[in-house]
């Protein structure tokens, strides 16, 4: 086999929530790009046409659905007209999710404050979010008697950090998941299925950008802390994403499966000394 043949996505049906976010606007276009063909989830009908229309205009092939992933009834209604139109799915991408400040404990608050309801809508954005599209759209993949599913983790799964309690707890839940998925459907579908996740590092994000950065673009004491904790001493790109992204949705990753992949420029490998 050509080892460059190893990588292509050409032809892939890829479904993939989230991806009119930041990070996954990049990855959106670079699937398409590949000559994967793109299948984007989102609940906004404008941004899920914008992005459809962006790709499309470059030489893509993509196609838009409405949904909510927190709501299974209108995923559902989602995958009975994607299995009508496209028959079956070979790569589904989890990647909606996000934060609110109910489920953040601030330096002046304790974890008394917290909201019990903004956690609980933060859990499911991003616990159930990803749940849920799996389970309506895996018969999709089960009818080409193979599959491949990607997670969206993040740091935060594996080093709590301050403040993001809720976040850092829907986080953890999708590395358990991805790992208990992976053995499930490699024991009772075949070798063919495939649960995988990528856990970026610090990226600049507009849900965060204020959070690390200054209006001058200056760093804020979090950003430098930041920073100095990560070896390779600035944030992440969303570019910097695309060759994980490419090797787990492509067959070069055949036998990887239960993994989740740091993208973070050695943040998760630094002790701080």
């Amino acid at each position: 086999m050509n080892p460059s043949s190893l990588f292509s996505l050409e032809g892939k049906k890829i479904a993939f929530s989230g991806a009119t976010g930041v990070l996954g606007h990049s990855m959106a276009l670079h699937l398409a790009q590949e000559g994967g063909e793109i299948l984007i989830l989102g609940r906004s009908p404008e941004k899920v046409s914008d992005l459809v229309s962006e790709i499309n205009s470059r030489g893509g092939k993509s196609w838009g659905y409405y949904a909510d992933v927190t709501d299974e009834d209108s995923l559902t209604k989602m995958a009975e007209v994607i299995e009508a139109q496209h028959g079956s799915l070979d790569i589904l991408i989890n990647s909606a999710g996000g934060n609110m400040p109910g489920a953040v404990i601030r330096p002046d608050q304790n974890f008394l404050d917290l909201d019990t309801q903004s956690l609980r809508k933060v859990m499911d954005l991003n616990y159930l979010g990803t749940v849920l599209p799996i389970k309506v759209l895996l018969p999709l993949m089960l009818k080409n008697g193979k599959g491949n599913i990607l997670n969206i983790s993040s740091m935060a799964a594996t080093r709590p950090m301050t403040r993001v309690m809720g976040y850092a707890s829907a986080k953890a839940a999708i590395d358990n998941l991805t790992k208990w998925l992976a053995v499930e459907l490699a024991h009772k579908h075949g070798p063919h299925f495939r649960v995988n996740a990528i856990a970026p590092g610090f990226f600049l994000t507009e849900q965060n950008r204020t959070l690390l950065t200054e209006a001058d673009g200056s760093l804020t004491q979090r950003g430098n802390q930041i920073i100095t904790h990560t070896p390779m001493n600035r944030f992440g790109k969303p570019e910097d994403l695309l060759g994980a992204l490419q090797w787990l949705c492509s067959d070069a990753s055949a036998f990887v499966t239960g993994t989740i992949v740091a993208v973070d420029g050695g943040f998760s490998a630094y002790s701080g000394v």
